[in-house]
Formats: C-alpha cells, structure tokens, sequence
C-alpha cells in the first residue's frame, strides 16, 4: 500500500499542450475534491499563456514542481518519450504520478517506473480514460448479459486521414498512432479478454515522405484461449472501419464513430456530452437485428477515482500489472513490425 493523502490532493499538470491545458486541467478542475494546483512546462511564455488560460499559477521547469513541497501529485502531459524519466524523478521526490499513455516505450522503462513508485511508496498510474467510453462500456454490458455468447473475435478501429507533425510524428519521441492511440485498444481488449497473449503480430508501413513514424499498421493478437484481436491504425483512411466489431457464438456487434466526450470537453463543457442515435450499435442475433443505445461514458469518473486511491479510498482504475501488460503487447508489435516476423510469447 502507498503512502495516502489525508487532505485534497494538490496536482501539477506538466505540459503546455492542448491535451494538458484542455484535457488533464480542464478535467482536474471539475472534479471535487482535487485542487489544480498548477501548470508546467519549459518555455516561460507558454507556461503565462497557459495559466492564464487555466486559471492556475504556472511552474517553469520540473525541478520546480518537484521541490514545491506543497506538490502531492503530478500528471503526466508530455511527449511518450519523456514519461519514464520523468515519472522515476517525480516518484523519487515523494510525488504522486499520472501518467499520459502511452505509460512508457518498453517493459525494460515499465519496471524501472514500477520499482520507483515501489521504492518511494507513492501511487504510479496510467490515465486509461477510454475505459470509461460509453462504447467500452456498451459492449461490457452486451457481454456481461451473454449477449453475444463466448466472444471470439474483436477487431477494433481507430482511423483517420491525415499524418500527425510534431513530436507525434517522430519516432525517436515516441510518436506514432500505435503508441498513442494503440494503448486504448489493447488496453480494452485485453479488459475483455483476460487469459494470457500467445503470440502478436503488426505489419506497419511508412509511407510519409516528412515524419518516420508508421502511416498505417495492423495488429494481431492470439490468446492461449484460441481467442483474437484485431487492431486497425491508420493516417489513410478517408472511410474508416467500424470502432467496434464483435462477434461471439450468439451475435455479432458492430459500431461506428468515436465516444462524444472529447468534442465535448474541448468546447468547454463535458457535461453536454451525448450520442447521437444514428451512431448506436447493432447487433445481430439468430433472433433478428436490433440497434443498442450507447450507454453514457464517464471521464470524469476516472478523475473521480484517481483522487480516491490518492487518499486511499479506493483501488485505482488501472493497476501496475494491467499497465505492464499494454506495454509488452505494444513493445512486442514494434518488434514484429520490425523483424517481420510474430512475436511468440
């Protein structure tokens, strides 16, 4: 057990970017009981306009955050690459740490991260909000009903047209749609099947004459229960594939479009998040077809957690072996993708 915090958990959000001023403090700033203590980050103009933004005082540099002794805790907002040094140096200065997914590059980062928090009896864990998506959360349901009988086959999909710049487009700062959208897909995936992974495989291409990250990749992973999982990325996809195909002994379910929370938290207001009809799922059954409204999703309540395990109230959403277990799929895709080969584990 770590060390628990016995009044309101005070938090920095290291990173300027959108996802730290729009996301991590947006969403930190609506949930009672954590207090926004500030923003960070290194360039001392976007750390003023970020606070301004935010509404919270501004930090320049880590250091700074991490000798503010007032400090319980800190998320994680900064490039992929960065995460695993900077979270052992923020767990070694008796903070608290958040960290954006993906967690880390590979298992070898993972465990030194975990013998950190391990080391300084604080709480290391990774922000999985996509378990709180109302799709995730719809075909959980189906499933926990028998809905759709023994799940055989899950592909999941996330698509778009068009090729992330940035650090997201170099390799070397862990960019990439595999490591930033693939932790959300295995990570479900592996929430719907527990039972060990027998073997994954990718095939990648990089077909970007700019950035050297992966333009498109397919994922396979095996189950030692004969189950498989399919994960679909791409920057070419002008007609994107289903997020959701399921297909069981009982039916098969399919969904198009993205959780309507994101839209809604970057205009400013989370709350106003609904679905539309024309997006619920189908599903299909010996008995017939029918359409399955999508269950409410619940970001906030990731929040909601985080705070409670930080005073020790609660488990945290994402355990440390849950965690590792994206991570040596992820690793082991990279691997397949560049040997060519598929990874037995």
């Amino acid at each position: 057990m770590f060390h628990a915090i016995d009044h309101e958990p005070r938090v920095v959000v290291m990173g300027c970017g959108r996802w730290g001023r729009k996301c991590h403090s947006y969403l930190i700033g609506k949930t009672p009981g954590l207090h926004l203590h500030g923003i960070a980050g290194r360039d001392p103009e976007k750390v003023a306009a970020a606070s301004a933004e935010v509404g919270c005082p501004g930090f320049v540099g880590f250091d700074t955050v991490l000798a503010d002794p007032a400090v319980d805790a800190v998320v994680l907002a900064t490039p992929n690459a960065c995460h695993a040094g900077q979270a052992i140096q923020a767990l070694r200065a008796g903070k608290h740490v958040l960290c954006e997914k993906v967690i880390c590059l590979n298992t070898a980062e993972f465990d030194r991260m975990a013998q950190a928090a391990a080391e300084s009896n604080r709480l290391l864990t990774v922000f999985q909000n996509r378990r709180t998506d109302g799709d995730f959360r719809t075909v959980q349901a189906l499933i926990a009903a028998d809905e759709l009988g023994d799940v055989r086959w899950i592909e999941m999909a996330w698509q778009g047209f068009g090729i992330w710049g940035g650090w997201r487009g170099v390799a070397e700062q862990g960019g990439g749609k595999i490591y930033d959208l693939g932790p959300h897909m295995v990570d479900q995936i592996l929430q719907f099947f527990p039972e060990p992974v027998a073997s994954v495989y990718c095939r990648m291409h990089r077909d970007s004459p700019k950035w050297n990250v992966e333009t498109e990749a397919l994922l396979v992973i095996a189950f030692a229960s004969g189950r498989t999982a399919v994960v679909d990325v791409s920057s070419l996809a002008a007609i994107q594939k289903p997020r959701f195909y399921v297909r069981g002994t009982k039916g098969t379910f399919q969904k198009f479009g993205l959780d309507p929370q994101e839209k809604a938290m970057l205009d400013g207001h989370i709350e106003t998040a609904v679905e539309p009809e024309s997006l619920y799922g189908t599903l299909k059954t010996a008995d017939g077809e029918r359409r399955i409204p999508t269950l409410p999703g619940g970001w906030l309540d990731f929040f909601a957690n985080w705070r409670d395990a930080l005073r020790g109230q609660a488990a945290p959403l994402v355990s440390l072996p849950e965690a590792r277990r994206v991570v040596e799929v992820l690793e082991a895709a990279h691997r397949s993708g560049r040997e060519g080969r598929m990874v037995v584990f």
